[in-house]
């Protein structure tokens, strides 16, 4: 059973900025709730903290998974999500 996905206003608002991949985004979060075992390597743990991210070609999607849901935090390019 796929998890639910809750994306936070915060992360709804950076998504609605990228509109040109908002679709692909979304598309490999549905993705990843289904199976998250086909992106193991596109996902890595963030270090001092109990969230992770996922990898989206130029893009991050910064999450916190916990049994049933990913909770999205944040979503931006690569080089600003982190700040």
């Amino acid at each position: 059973m796929p998890k639910a996905i809750t994306i936070l206003p915060k992360a709804a608002r950076e998504l609605r900025r990228q509109k040109a991949d908002a679709g692909r985004i979304l598309d490999k979060l549905e993705q990843f709730a289904k199976n998250p075992a086909a992106f193991a390597n596109n996902v890595k743990a963030l270090s001092g903290s109990t969230h992770a991210r996922l990898r989206i070609r130029d893009y991050r999607v910064i999450f916190e998974e916990t049994a049933d849901e990913i909770i999205v935090i944040r979503i931006g390019p690569r080089g600003s999500v982190y700040d």
